[in-house]
């Protein structure tokens, strides 16, 4: 197969052709890093490119293949992590200028897991800094390769670009607000954000512990799938993690949503939408319809005070994760960060307290409301592929911040899987996607109800002209 057809490929598509010793790891590998020494001087998508480890690890991957060892799916198949996860002597920034020099002696237990699965590591993915809003002023944000004057997404948005723009098959990103679903979001890709608990946080940066979640983003929902695989499972070195089995999320995929029950709150999910955004999750429902999901309406329980409260909340957890460096070395912070995390070291007990209560009472309203769905449909965003231009007014516009966060740090504060999905475009050119949201461990779910989507649409196989 010509290298100039590589890069699009499906991540479980490219591993099957390896393991059928159609394609080289060696060769596929070499291709992506040449193609990533050819674009991504524009994108920006890599804080770090790995290129001799890389090709360590897929020759060692190639030699056991041949001899009929293959570990999985992802044997040797070319990926990439985002910068907070820890790697072995690679720089470990965390999108910041004060750990630019830091390299850990030891692995993230995700990319121990993608290792042990065969995976080759091609390098650490560009992103905001501390994993929040914005990039530190001296570092280049990633551009989104659709068009370079949209958004390219949050904290993950190098993780997303690489994805989108085939600089590797798929991406490790985090989500604390939304940094999952908006870089899938706003660069067509699909992503998974785990249930809280159910990934090892372990030799990953920190931007606030009980909101912070690791997971997959790739082309499609299978991807995300086995990607998730690979990464889940419980870790004696983070015991936040849960001790339940991971289950084969790619068993059993029918390719239908019968006996599915899907909820949407029409009134939450139209009030300050726009248009694209609108349209892309009524044609999500219509397809999940057509599929053989019921769709029940339902009301979704007032999520204004969680919202008003992850900024505080997040603040808080921030200011711990930085204490060691803030406000002792605050010159060499960027804004946003540095006013986060002054919120933060803001607030009494008392405040905390009153968050806390807040955020429980909303986790088990969502629970409920789980005991009569199996999933909950959600735009992505109230407003659909923003411009960079729009997401520099978010200081200026309460109302642009309550849109952004509206249907993604509700489920941040909960905890809840979500898997984001590309479902159209916007008049500007950009991508638009919706999100279904399952019970805590519902993964298998997402992964079934993405996959029957992606099997009769082709949102997911759109790829910008680069």
């Amino acid at each position: 197969m010509p290298t100039t057809d590589l890069q699009y490929l499906g991540l479980i598509e490219v591993g099957q052709q390896i393991h059928a010793k159609k394609l080289s790891p060696v060769e596929v590998t070499k291709a992506m890093l040449e193609r990533i020494e050819r674009l991504d001087g524009k994108l920006k998508s890599y804080a770090c490119v790995m290129a001799e480890p890389a090709l360590a690890e897929a020759a060692a991957a190639e030699k056991e293949i041949a001899s009929g060892k293959v570990k999985g799916p992802l044997h040797g198949v070319p990926i990439a992590v985002k910068d907070l996860c820890w790697v072995t002597g690679a720089p470990a920034a965390h999108g910041t200028t004060i750990h630019r020099d830091f390299r850990p002696s030891e692995d993230a237990t995700v990319v121990t897991r993608l290792k042990n699965a065969g995976a080759i590591i091609l390098g650490k993915l560009q992103q905001t800094e501390g994993a929040y809003a914005d990039h530190h002023p001296k570092i280049d944000p990633p551009k989104n390769p659709w068009n370079a004057d949209l958004w390219p997404g949050a904290s993950s948005s190098g993780s997303a670009v690489a994805t989108a723009a085939g600089l590797c098959f798929g991406s490790l990103g985090t989500d604390t607000g939304g940094s999952i679903r908006f870089p899938s979001a706003a660069n067509g890709i699909t992503g998974l954000k785990p249930t809280w608990g159910r990934v090892s946080r372990y030799g990953a940066f920190e931007l606030a512990a009980t909101l912070d979640h690791i997971g997959p983003m790739a082309r499609s929902a299978v991807d995300c799938g086995a990607m998730l695989a690979v990464i889940a499972g419980q870790d004696p070195k983070d015991t936040t993690s849960v001790p339940l089995p991971v289950p084969d999320y790619l068993a059993g995929l029918s390719g239908d949503l019968r006996g599915v029950t899907i909820g949407v709150d029409r009134r939450w999910t139209s009030e300050g939408t726009d248009d694209a955004a609108g349209k892309v999750l009524g044609e999500g429902l219509r397809v999940a319809a057509g599929l053989g999901a019921a769709i029940k309406d339902i009301t979704f329980p007032d999520p204004a005070a969680v919202i008003e409260d992850w900024f505080p909340l997040c603040g808080i957890e921030v200011a711990v994760a930085h204490e060691a460096t803030y406000p002792s070395r605050k010159d060499e912070y960027g804004p946003a960060l540095a006013g986060l995390l002054d919120l933060g070291r803001q607030q009494s007990g008392m405040d905390y307290q009153k968050i806390v209560l807040r955020r429980e009472a909303f986790r088990g309203a969502v629970r409920l409301l789980f005991e009569t769905v199996d999933l909950i449909a959600v735009p992505a965003q109230a407003f659909a592929a923003p411009t960079l231009a729009k997401m520099a007014t978010l200081g200026e516009d309460a109302s642009l911040i309550t849109g952004l966060l509206r249907f993604t740090c509700p489920f941040d504060m909960t905890g809840s899987p979500t898997v984001t999905l590309p479902g159209g475009f916007a008049p500007n050119g950009g991508p638009v996607a919706f999100q279904f949201v399952a019970p805590h461990f519902g993964e298998a779910s997402l992964v079934r109800a993405g996959d029957a989507f992606q099997r009769v649409t082709d949102w997911h196989k759109r790829h910008p002209a680069i």
